[in-house]
């Protein structure tokens, strides 16, 4: 699980010369969005890489969704996003879902901000890419699970 950019696979680690130093890099490659990142394997780097959930997490995670209050937020939009987005760089599940479900219930009665909706994507490929890797459960039945949380 990679902060920001959710939960993918590891699938090499490579060593590259940088600054006269050979590191170690481990390469990702995430589901949502079909992105790879390389990422520094030394965890002085600070780069936030964890384990994902473990499979049994994940009923705690919908129930979270589904009973869990929503977070009370800034009536400023700018310190609301900010806040939002530190919540988010955490990298816990629960922060994430947290931003997820405020800004999901707020979709269906206000339209989004263009910051918001950014924020929103960004929330859900993070927290629905999490549950998909520690289920094995398909795209779609992850966004389900997590959709009929909310209703």
């Amino acid at each position: 699980m990679f902060p920001l950019h959710g939960a993918g696979v590891i699938s090499d680690v490579k060593e590259s010369v940088a600054d006269g130093e050979t590191k170690k890099y481990y390469l990702i490659d995430l589901p949502y969005g079909n992105l790879h990142l390389m990422v520094p394997a030394s965890p002085s780097c600070g780069t936030g890489l964890r384990a994902v959930i473990p499979q049994s997490e994940i009923g705690k995670v919908l129930d979270y969704i589904k009973t869990s209050e929503l977070l009370p937020q800034d009536p400023n939009w700018n310190k609301r996003q900010r806040d939002q987005l530190e919540l988010m760089k955490t990298g816990d599940i629960y922060k994430v879902a947290d931003v997820y479900k405020y800004l999901a219930v707020r979709e269906k009665t206000k339209a989004l901000s263009s910051g918001e909706k950014k924020m929103f994507i960004s929330s859900k490929k993070i927290l629905f890419s999490e549950l998909q890797l520690a289920s094995g459960m398909a795209r779609e039945e992850v966004e389900t699970a997590v959709e009929r949380c909310l209703t």
